[in-house]
């Protein structure tokens, strides 16, 4: 399941990735372009596997219409979003919309696929079916190899096992999907009949040289397939070979190691069916192919002519099977209290939803080995999915509650720093005279234009300069200069030859002066224009901001009332779902107590006609229990 979770979600991804033509070719990553800053936020949060998170931004940002590139893609991400935590309903909307709308049809493709993907891992295979029926054009290649293994998949759980052949039969061999090509095929033909036909290429794979434990495990699967396949066609010494293969530490070594005692046994060599049923007796009695080993040694050594060995086993087996039981019905008495599911949803430490949680937080006890049984089953693992979530879900709530008085105090300081800084604003607003401003500047319009009119260089004077041509003037009027001598005549030459300087100085700046001027007007101009809409905007501001207030005010009370009908619900839904996981938990429970009940039914009936042939003396071979 934990697996099924991260391809989906990978899936969605690579959907949405490929929507904007971003994607990655072989092996080599290529940059992913986004437009809109606010989805390469929600990317971020999704790449972290915070899936909660890139919700809420993604909603956020929808209703702030951040998202004008990525619509379709970011609709796309949602859906698959909503159908990881469940919501079909509202997922199911998503797409149908997305399906309806005049989209691109590659887009519309790989959403049917990815439909028929999440149909086919959630089981409903007519749906999945028709999802892949409406595939118009052929998918990038990756896809495109997916998507007809996805249909060889169907063909084989619906039983049409010469349509999943013919499908795969011809896969090419340098596809990334080879492997799992040829182990289906195997399957197909094993189930229409096929043995000695699909006995090759299981026998190929079961042989292959693996690169990872994905691969290491499909040649477990390959080789047990293909061993089981041969016990079950009555070729049990062809079975033995790809049953030895399985890694005897692997997950499927306890049902080889059985598969080769059986392999034995059929050969009637029954003191080598002895040695890996020895192996396997003892190993977790839950499982069963253990359970099964249990009755088994006993069987063998009973036609080994070892009968009172072979009771002794039965008896062992008998024991076994009662305190298992026994302790079976302790478990589940504590599932039905509600005590042994807290393990899972009362650490302290669920900070995001999804797969965190690890086996080895398990409490130790008798009932953890039957919580790694239980954590084995597709139902529980999606109840406790959904469980966790939930406790993720009502976390956020309850932080978010807390967060509103944190808004209540934030807007509280805002408004008292408001009221405090309203009067020093409006006292140098009355003190600043911006009509003056505005007329004294215009004033000085008309004054420069009369000055350039009238060609007036003194008017643009520096203040020296203005004082020295006063000084000239106030020299040149002394009644003095007027005397018709020698010295006054020199005294005017002089005068006359700085008023000149000055002239021309003042005439040849004159230009530079009045535009510098002009220039220094204009953005006065520009500064009062600025400071005129600053002051709107200040007025503005000052008639609006208590009603932001108000209105905030107003929407931070509406939120607790929200926040509490949201808790209500999300409390309410965890009753249910842990009332569904329980109910999973002891259904699991109880059908391992029923498989050990009948095992120690048959154990009691071969005992009984052990006793029996002691009893006489006789000693005949006990028939096979499991018949």
């Amino acid at each position: 399941m934990i697996a099924r979770r991260l391809t989906s979600l990978a899936t969605i991804l690579a959907l949405a990735l490929t929507a904007t033509g971003v994607v990655a070719a072989d092996d080599k990553d290529e940059l992913t372009v986004v437009k809109d800053a606010h989805y390469g936020e929600v990317l971020f949060y999704f790449y972290q596997e915070e899936y909660f998170p890139a919700i809420v931004r993604l909603l956020a940002a929808q209703k702030q219409t951040k998202l004008e590139s990525h619509v379709n893609e970011s609709e796309l991400l949602l859906g698959g979003l909503y159908l990881s935590y469940g919501h079909h309903k509202r997922a199911a909307e998503i797409f149908e919309r997305l399906l309806a709308d005049a989209v691109d049809d590659e887009i519309r493709d790989r959403t049917w696929f990815f439909l028929a993907k999440i149909w086919q891992q959630r089981g409903y295979l007519e749906e999945a079916q028709n999802a892949l029926n409406n595939i118009e054009n052929e998918l990038p290649e990756l896809l495109e190899a997916e998507r007809h293994m996805l249909q060889a998949q169907l063909h084989i759980e619906n039983s049409s096992h010469n349509d999943a052949i013919a499908l795969l039969q011809d896969w090419p061999k340098g596809s990334a999907w080879h492997n799992y090509a040829r182990y289906n095929l195997g399957v197909a033909m094993v189930r229409s009949g096929q043995v000695n036909g699909a006995a090759q290429m299981l026998d190929e794979l079961g042989q292959l040289d693996p690169v990872n434990e994905e691969m290491a495990s499909l040649r477990d699967k390959a080789n047990l397939a293909l061993g089981y396949a041969y016990l079950q066609d009555g070729q049990a010494m062809a079975a033995k070979a790809p049953l030895h293969r399985v890694r005897l530490e692997g997950p499927f070594s306890n049902k080889a190691l059985l598969g080769v005692g059986w392999a034995d046994a059929e050969a009637e060599s029954y003191d080598r069916a002895l040695v890996p049923w020895m192996e396997l007796r003892d190993r977790d009695l839950l499982d069963p192919a253990v359970q099964e080993s249990m009755l088994a040694i006993p069987y063998a050594m009973a036609r080994l002519d070892a009968i009172s060995q072979a009771a002794d086993y039965y008896v062992d087996a008998v024991e076994a099977f009662h305190e298992e039981s026994t302790r079976l019905d302790t478990v589940i008495e504590k599932i039905e209290t509600g005590e042994l599911m807290n393990t899972f949803v009362e650490d302290g430490d669920i900070t995001t939803t999804g797969w965190y949680w690890q086996l080895q937080e398990l409490p130790d006890g008798p009932e953890s080995r039957y919580l790694y049984h239980l954590l084995a089953t597709h139902k529980f693992q999606e109840g406790l999915k959904n469980l966790r979530d939930l406790h993720y879900l009502w976390k956020n709530l309850d932080d978010w509650q807390r967060s509103v008085e944190v808004f209540r105090n934030m807007l509280s300081t805002r408004e008292l720093a408001y009221s405090e800084r309203l009067p020093r604003i409006q006292a140098s607003l009355e003190q600043a005279d911006l009509e003056g401003m505005v007329n004294r500047k215009l004033e000085f319009d008309a004054r420069l234009a009369s000055i350039e009119e009238n060609n007036d260089a003194l008017a643009l004077a520096t203040r020296t300069e203005f004082e020295m041509w006063g000084e000239i003037t106030t020299i040149e009027r002394n009644p003095v200069l007027a005397a018709n001598i020698p010295e006054a005549a020199e005294v005017r030459d002089k005068l006359r030859l700085l008023k000149g300087a000055l002239q021309w100085t003042l005439d040849k700046e004159f230009k530079s002066r009045l535009s510098r001027i002009r220039r220094n007007l204009a953005q006065t101009g520009e500064a009062l224009v600025e400071t005129q809409r600053s002051r709107r905007q200040i007025d503005e501001s000052m008639r609006t901001e208590p009603l932001l207030f108000a209105d905030f005010n107003s929407r931070v009370e509406g939120l607790s009332p929200q926040i509490d009908a949201l808790k209500a619900r999300v409390e309410n839904t965890m009753i249910a779902q842990r009332g569904f996981m329980e109910g999973v938990a002891v259904d699991e429970l109880r059908a391992q107590k029923q498989r050990l009940d009948t095992y120690t039914v048959q154990a009691r009936f071969a005992l009984a006609a052990i006793y029996d042939i002691a009893a006489n003396q006789d000693q005949v071979v006990v028939g096979e229990v499991n018949e």
